[in-house]
């Protein structure tokens, strides 16, 4: 069995300390004790606490991306794009504890809120290049941008959602991605019905009727 590096124990150790304290209550010793390293190591691998959930960004987006759902590969791209969201999700279920903790010291210290902002937008740019998304140019920075307001709007009730169905967390998100097709259709509005937003507006307000088959096997799984 192979061993956690250390970049893997210090990443742990800081979610359980972030789960029973407040995010400002430990610091870099704290970490390092708790995962039975020294602060060189530590300081070998991640400058600052907040480094250290850039790795967990890392770590989240890696096992999103490696479970492709191919068999969504022809549906809606607003299909596409809620079950990318939900599996980030169900990836960052086993961190919800200490990242209920952090967004309680976002709210305190909006200097941290900016900085945290281009690890989400890094994620957040593979995220929609899973769902088929453009990523690229002024447009897809934009698109990038929005998804993370989108995104962290969502989290917002998935941390407090105890439900094993997710049922609030998935009407945010289904809520969400409406208001997103409205907020582009508005945007090109101004440029025309052959402007560059026209084609996503359409995808995001396509699907919105059509069957999760990746939520609903998956609560068939768990049960």
């Amino acid at each position: 069995m192979q061993h956690p590096s250390i970049r893997d124990r210090i990443i742990d150790a800081t979610m359980v300390l972030a789960a029973h304290r407040d995010w400002d209550s430990f610091d870099l010793a704290d970490v390092a004790r708790q995962a039975e390293v020294s602060l060189s190591e530590f300081r070998d691998c991640f400058p600052s606490k907040g480094a250290v959930l850039a790795g967990l960004a890392r770590r989240i987006d890696q096992a999103v991306l490696a479970d492709e759902a191919r068999e969504l590969a022809d549906e809606p791209v607003r299909e596409r794009l809620f079950d990318v969201l939900m599996r980030r999700l169900d990836a960052m279920a086993p961190y919800k504890a200490g990242i209920r903790s952090l967004m309680k010291a976002l709210r305190r210290d909006p200097l941290m809120l900016l900085a945290l902002n281009q690890t989400a937008v890094n994620s957040m740019r593979f995220m929609l290049a899973a769902a088929g998304i453009d990523t690229e140019g002024p447009l897809g920075a934009l698109r990038i941008q929005g998804g993370v307001l989108l995104f962290a709007r969502v989290v917002e009730v998935w941390v407090d959602d105890e439900d094993k169905d997710m049922a609030k967390t998935m009407a945010r998100l289904d809520r969400e991605l409406d208001q997103a097709g409205k907020i582009i259709h508005r945007i090109e509005g101004f440029a025309g019905s052959k402007g560059p937003l026209h084609g996503l507006c359409q995808r995001l307000q396509a699907g919105r009727s059509a069957p999760r088959p990746r939520r609903g096997r998956r609560a068939d799984e768990a049960a």
